[in-house]
């Protein structure tokens, strides 16, 4: 019988949440892998709950991840968006003209 990994896995949930998203996918392959091995006996049950919490943790920084993906791509869409428009471009011009007509210090 193997031990259980579920403080590793926690671990890794709950820094998903917290700090680095990216660690979300590999706590929830993990929690669902080492389920799956606590319920054939293959692995210590003992590890059960910190695995089950840990599991969960992933899920939730992997739907953060996600959402942090989908909103920088939507910033990058508003940005290049707001720098292509016609108000940004004579906005750009005028403070072209400001800067040419100060005086070099």
């Amino acid at each position: 019988m193997q031990p259980h990994r579920g403080t590793l896995v926690l671990v890794l949930g709950i820094l998903s949440i917290v700090v680095c998203q990216i660690l979300g996918p590999f706590a929830w392959i993990m929690g669902y892998k080492d389920l799956a091995a606590i319920a054939s006996g293959q692995m210590d049950k003992e590890g059960e709950g910190q695995t089950k919490a840990g599991k969960i943790c992933g899920i939730i920084g992997t739907i953060l991840l996600i959402l942090g993906i989908i909103w920088g791509i939507l910033v990058g869409i508003g940005i290049a968006g707001a720098a292509s428009s016609p108000e940004f471009q004579e906005a750009m011009k005028e403070m072209q003209e400001i800067q040419q007509s100060q005086p070099a210090q």
